[in-house]
């Protein structure tokens, strides 16, 4: 999940703007977080998905 959608439980600001010390701190959290995943946006994962899928379907098509 990015931090650029998070809002604050603390403070009830979006923590991307870091209004807070909690905001802050989950913000640099998030940043350091170097997930492959993470930095991909959701129509991003779902052509993967399909790919991915597509590609165990044309394999099981062919060993059948």
């Amino acid at each position: 999940m990015t931090y650029d959608r998070l809002v604050c439980a603390n403070c009830a600001a979006p923590v991307s703007e870091g209004r807070c010390p909690v905001c802050r701190a989950n913000r640099e959290r998030l940043q350091q977080e170097n997930n492959f995943l993470a930095g991909l946006n959701p129509m991003a994962l779902i052509a993967l998905l399909a790919v991915l899928i597509a590609g165990v379907a044309l394999l099981a098509h062919q060993t059948a």
